[in-house]
């Protein structure tokens, strides 16, 4: 997986944050149209673009490029209870991975 996935992982990440192509351009003082480009495939951020892409978006250059398909997820903020909850989920996510590849095997 790389750069042809770029975009999709982009308007995964963008749209699992609750924000509008629009709305990212404007955090980002670019246009809805470069957002668009990038969805698409039609064009890709300079570095300086992908760096403050990643930390309005909380997420890491590696993922959006490609190079894991780990998800980085920040976690400052959340209380101890909800950190808890929060990795008892990824650990369900985890096992039903598992079973999925099993099955596939």
């Amino acid at each position: 997986m790389g750069m042809e996935y770029f975009g999709e992982k982009l308007k995964a990440v963008r749209k699992s944050k609750g924000l509008t192509q629009l709305e990212l351009a404007k955090r980002l003082n670019a246009s809805k149209g470069a957002i668009s480009a990038y969805e698409q495939g039609i064009t890709y951020p300079s570095v300086d673009v992908l760096i403050k892409i990643c930390d309005i978006l909380n997420t890491s250059s590696d993922y959006l490029l490609g190079i894991s398909d780990e998800v980085t997820i920040k976690m400052s903020g959340l209380s101890e209870k909800q950190m808890e909850s929060f990795l008892e989920f990824v650990a369900i996510v985890e096992q039903a991975n598992n079973i999925v590849e099993d099955k596939k095997s």
